[in-house]
């Protein structure tokens, strides 16, 4: 695939700016029970009325494409709501959300999603491609959750590419206004964690359980952990400290986090600040670089 965006290329990947699809769906205990082992917890079973913890709406409005309608990465192929981006490496690089009303099992769930922007950059390693989608969740009452996703497409990898440089995670340590405790919990990403993650979420990406082809087709170390996986973990770590619902929540991935078969930890972190309300959140490897950076807003 190319990776070079010309003019004409780039023009008609920003004709997908304002296309929206709307998706349905039925808030069911099953994934719930299923993520709650998935992330070691022991939850009370979901019933009816039980609420969604923050982030767990991303077990449901899962894409259902057709085996013949998937690409070689595992995706389903470019095109359709998302723009024909033609640069292989897709990640999903952060997000900002609101909850404004509690998502419950036996829910009927409506999601109104529209690409508001396809932002073209140059980086160290060539063409980048920005693709928000802006996200609404409604339940028969009306507007639950607003999220704006980012997402990123990159060129394939190239011998002698630069490299930016990581960030000690201990260096936010002393960041913001912090209070109390410093919250941590060490988790060993291992490949059974993400293919859990990834049956849950119906995610094809074979760069997070196929090792063949995530180091030699996309030139990565090791199976990538999930985004959304570490965000999850992020959120689950404020749960397991305090029972204060989140009202918003906004994350931005900074370094690609390698799974960990040989049982070297992933730890999430997490700093209450001064003022009540706000929890400053990170992620950091095995060998201490920051790959995540999270904030908390508490109801």
């Amino acid at each position: 695939m190319t990776t070079h965006l010309d003019p004409q290329t780039l023009a008609h990947l920003q004709t997908w700016q304002g296309r929206s699809e709307t998706l349905e769906d039925l808030i069911t205990p099953a994934p719930l029970r299923a993520l709650s082992a998935t992330l070691d917890r022991e939850d009370p079973l979901p019933v009816a009325g039980t609420a969604l913890p923050a982030l767990w709406h991303w077990l449901f409005f899962l894409p259902h494409h057709r085996q013949s309608e998937i690409g070689p990465d595992g995706h389903a192929k470019r095109g359709g709501f998302l723009p024909p981006v033609p640069l292989p490496r897709r990640m999903w690089a952060g997000g900002r959300l609101q909850w404004h009303a509690p998502l419950r099992v036996g829910d009927v769930v409506k999601r109104v999603s529209t690409i508001q922007s396809v932002t073209h950059k140059s980086g160290r390693t060539g063409d980048l491609l920005f693709v928000l989608v802006k996200h609404e969740v409604h339940n028969a009452q009306g507007l639950c959750l607003t999220e704006e996703h980012d997402i990123v497409y990159r060129p394939a990898a190239q011998p002698g590419n630069p490299v930016p440089a990581p960030v000690a995670a201990a260096s936010l340590l002393a960041q913001g206004e912090p209070v109390g405790d410093l919250w941590q919990r060490d988790i060993a990403p291992d490949d059974v964690l993400l293919f859990r993650y990834s049956a849950l979420t119906f995610n094809g990406h074979r760069i997070h359980y196929d090792r063949k082809y995530v180091t030699e087709v996309e030139g990565y170390p090791g199976l990538i952990v999930h985004g959304p996986l570490i965000a999850t973990l992020l959120v689950d770590l404020v749960r397991r400290h305090t029972d204060r619902p989140i009202q918003r929540f906004e994350f931005k991935a900074l370094r690609p986090t390698f799974e960990c078969g040989d049982q070297r930890i992933l730890r999430v972190n997490g700093q209450p600040q001064a003022d009540g309300k706000h929890v400053r959140l990170w992620a950091q490897d095995h060998e201490g670089w920051l790959t995540m950076q999270a904030t908390a807003e508490l109801g």
